[in-house]
């Protein structure tokens, strides 16, 4: 590691002596070569025309391995045989203004659009990657016992796995596109993410030609059931399910939320769509306890638990915004871009009861037929509070909002001041 490795540290926070950069970067073009490829690598040298760097929170783990001697940072990625299993696009949304600021519309194709410049050196790295794979829950082995669902041996196998595509995509922000989306001016936006950062990118701050920024947070996966080439077509019938990440619920079963309660509910619901000749998705966000971190999650926990009369529905987002600032830092903003992504322009059944994540996709253009709330037997009696406490908020319920007597009843005493 040490023959590739000098004691010149690259400053990149200024810009350089005036040179044009040979990829710049149009980002609402209709091909990729005029968008030009996203580097963010540190191989890029002057050819680097973004902020951050590959991979989002695990750049950092990228970092430890070259640190401690187990990686060579001159490596790059050998790409043979990576491309997507099945194509997605490009569809009229890529090139659409607005429409997509949080992805790369052209991170899975990077080994075909830009093969050229790949062989003479040029460091181009994807960040969205498409596979294809089998998922088993338990939940869907009982809707099989159930009755609900029936083997079919191409969407769900009599052994329960259900064969799906998969795509993983990492954050690449058009910064002057989420200021937009956000309706702040782009300095602004730059700044208070520098700050807010411990200034760990001052080239937010210092480059105002760059205008991507890779941040180092979570990704999206995308699980896509049925025939992927048919998401777009609005003839045909579309099950979608947006999914915030809740690990404590999704992977361990904790039963304080419905959050796997919900996601079990709209694989099922894919499922059932795909077999019956639509589709199915569901998008699976890394935004961990409202995008406030599973530390703040479990102080919020405590703080519900022990007030004075438990835990209760009038409190609910209050408790949070106490302890966090704020009751919810998902902002679903950003969230439609992956939906344009799949050049998807309606979703006949949205498996949702979330008013944020519905506003979103209306406000972005997409149609929404049918609402779906969490079946009643699916909500475990911990989560009672939470469920009524979204009810109340505006979160879509087919009975409508919960009355005083019924948030009584679910905390067990008088609720006027609610």
């Amino acid at each position: 590691m040490s023959a590739n490795r000098t004691s010149h540290i690259r400053i990149t926070s200024h810009p350089g002596t005036g040179a044009t950069n040979r990829f710049p970067i149009h980002w609402d073009a209709p091909t990729a070569r005029e968008r030009g490829p996203v580097l963010a690598s540190a191989n890029a040298g002057s050819d680097r025309n973004a902020i951050g760097a590959h991979g989002g929170a695990y750049s950092v783990y990228r970092a430890l391995a070259v640190a401690s001697g187990a990686m060579d940072p001159m490596i790059r990625p050998e790409l043979v045989n990576t491309h997507p299993v099945v194509p997605v696009g490009p569809h009229p949304q890529w090139s659409e203004p607005g429409k997509i600021v949080s992805l790369d519309p052209w991170g899975a194709r990077i080994a075909e659009d830009f093969a050229t410049e790949i062989g003479q050196g040029v460091d181009i790295r994807p960040t969205i990657a498409v596979t294809k794979a089998r998922i088993t829950l338990p939940e869907i082995a009982e809707a099989m016992r159930a009755g609900r669902l029936q083997a079919d041996g191409t969407v769900l196998h009599a052994t329960g796995d259900i064969a799906v595509t998969k795509a993983a995509l990492d954050p690449v922000w058009h910064l002057p596109g989420v200021a937009a989306r956000f309706g702040v001016e782009e300095q602004q936006l730059r700044r208070v993410l520098f700050e807010q950062t411990g200034g760990m990118y001052p080239e937010l701050v210092t480059r105002p030609d760059l205008q991507v920024f890779l941040p180092p947070i979570g990704g999206i996966t995308l699980y896509i059931f049925g025939d992927p080439s048919k998401l777009g077509d609005t003839r045909v019938p579309l099950t979608c399910r947006v999914h915030d990440e809740c690990n404590g619920s999704d992977v361990f079963g904790s039963d304080i939320c419905t959050c796997r309660p919900y996601l079990t509910h709209g694989i099922e619901e894919a499922t059932r769509s795909a077999q019956a000749g639509g589709t199915g998705l569901i998008a699976y966000n890394r935004k961990e306890g409202r995008a406030l971190g599973e530390v703040t999650k479990f102080l919020v926990y405590n703080a519900r638990k022990r007030q004075p009369g438990g835990d209760q529905a009038a409190t609910y987002f209050e408790r949070t915004e106490c302890v966090a600032g704020v009751q919810d830092a998902r902002f679903q903003q950003l969230m439609p871009d992956v939906i344009h992504w799949l050049g998807i322009r309606r979703i006949d059944r949205f498996v949702s009861m979330s008013n944020m994540k519905y506003d979103a996709l209306v406000a972005g253009g997409i149609g929404i037929g049918e609402r779906v709330p969490i079946p009643d037997d699916l909500v475990p009696q911990d989560a009672s509070v939470e469920m009524e406490a979204k009810k109340a908020a505006g979160y879509f319920t087919p009975e409508g909002a919960p009355s005083e007597a019924d948030l009584a009843r679910v905390v067990g005493r008088d609720l006027k001041e609610f």
